[in-house]
């Protein structure tokens, strides 16, 4: 597995040497773009559009615009600088909270921690010890020039560095327009809807969750190598969107089909049980 970040991680004056490993990945199928008459890949280019030329990298330089059109240039030497000064491998948890007081629009990116040499002891405390009190740490850490608030919690047998967003990125709920009233809620309908809510009540298990498109895109690249060119159709379950008056309708529909979904008891396995 690829260490992405090696350093330590410290609570109180415990020190724990660590290699962060990323612990997600993304399947999504890449498609590249060709051109259309003879197949070649598409190639981009950076180009100045006052001086109508390629600018090449050594060319480029880094700004932040303040207002429209007026920049700000930083030169590279300003900017290892500034990493440098703030690029402390050694990571402090600053505080313990309970897992439950994180909403997850804060939750960003999973990592695996791993003890470095001599870590093992150290390592495992800290695991025991979020185990046994129930909460995770709250750190900061600099991950590529940029620093990032992190949460450390126990995944199965490992500890987890999940980075959070700061507030400041989390945009306000306020602004997110035409979010209807609580109280123009009909009871009967939200009757229904709890009664569906309850019918499709499970235990979370993620394995049963499939990435559907990319298996059928995978299914026509692979017919498509082969030479066939008959795909078969894909079924889409389309929801069609409700309007007040046919809301009822569509929850009962709801209702009638998971209870479809859902087997019938066994007469004679209940027969013999009683006998």
């Amino acid at each position: 597995m690829h260490t992405v970040w090696k350093g330590s991680i410290s609570f109180g004056l415990v020190n724990i040497p660590i290699k962060l490993h990323t612990a997600t990945e993304n399947n999504d199928i890449k498609l590249r773009q060709l051109h259309k008459e003879c197949h070649s890949p598409i190639s981009y280019q950076k180009v100045c559009p006052i001086c109508d030329k390629e600018v090449k990298s050594e060319e480029i330089v880094k700004a932040y615009e303040y207002t429209k059109n007026k920049f700000v240039v930083l030169d590279d030497e300003e900017l290892e600088k500034l990493k440098k000064e703030n690029e402390d491998k050694a990571v402090e948890i600053i505080d313990f909270v309970k897992l439950e007081e994180i909403d997850p629009i804060y939750f960003e990116r999973s990592y695996f921690m791993a003890p470095d040499a001599n870590g093992g002891k150290a390592y495992a405390l800290l695991r025991k010890a979020l185990k046994e009190s129930g909460k995770i740490g709250v750190a900061k850490i600099i991950i590529r020039s940029k620093e990032q608030l992190a949460v450390v919690r126990v995944y199965k047998d490992a500890l987890l560095m999940e980075t959070i967003h700061f507030p400041d990125e989390v945009r306000n709920v306020q602004d997110v327009p035409n979010i209807p009233a609580e109280d123009s809620v009909v009871k009967k309908e939200l009757d229904t809807a709890l009664l569906l809510v309850d019918q499709l009540t499970t235990a979370f298990d993620p394995d049963k969750y499939t990435d559907e498109y990319r298996t059928a895109l995978m299914e026509l690249i692979e017919e498509k190598k082969s030479g066939s060119v008959t795909v078969a159709k894909l079924e889409k379950q389309a929801i069609s969107p409700s309007n007040t008056t046919d809301l009822m309708a569509a929850l009962q529909a709801s209702l009638d089909k998971t209870k479809k979904k859902k087997p019938a008891p066994r007469k004679k396995a209940a027969a013999k049980m009683k006998a």
